[in-house]
């Protein structure tokens, strides 16, 4: 991948943390999709539909998002990998229905007595609220996919850091 990845170079974005806490106490919070809300000014929250009620593979759950730029969306997601204690993943429905949107996962891996989180995502192949800012400006596409992707990170991040204050927060008092 370049410097200055385009939309359908379905570009990837990994933070990762070391929190002082076992995988069992991260994976309660990572694998809560309504969680990244906490610590997010876009993401304000999810709920599990379909007559899910937890992490599984197939499980499906609806994002609610606020972007000053976009307005407001439901995302619908749906679980595509879950090992207890190990991985998170879940896919974004696009625009079209079609593909993926986005790709999101979380890898733990137990280190000593703590864990270390990855929490990864993929843009596209399908469209997203981004693909239609870039049909309507598409001589600014890579100046588009780049301050998304650096938005993006810094989200995550915010994300991790969270989970890492939750987890060694409940840890010293276990």
């Amino acid at each position: 991948m370049t410097d200055a990845p385009r939309y359908a170079d379905c570009p990837v974005i990994e933070v990762a943390v070391l929190i002082d806490a076992p995988p069992a106490a991260v994976w309660e919070l990572v694998s809560d999709p309504g969680l990244p809300a906490r610590f997010s000014s876009e993401f304000k929250g999810a709920r599990w539909v379909g007559g899910a009620d937890g992490p599984a593979p197939g499980n499906r759950f609806e994002g609610s998002n606020e972007h000053p730029a976009i307005g407001a969306w439901t995302s619908h997601c749906t679980v595509v990998e879950c090992e207890p204690e190990r991985v998170f993943a879940f896919t974004v429905g696009d625009l079209d229905g079609v593909q993926p949107s986005s790709a999101w996962k979380y890898t733990l891996t137990a280190e000593g007595a703590g864990t270390r989180v990855r929490q990864s995502m993929r843009l596209g192949p399908g469209r997203s609220h981004l693909s239609t800012v870039i049909e309507a400006m598409p001589d600014r596409e890579v100046e588009l996919v780049a301050g998304r992707m650096r938005d993006l990170r810094q989200s995550m991040s915010d994300n991790l850091n969270g989970v890492k204050a939750l987890a060694e927060a409940e840890a010293a008092h276990a």
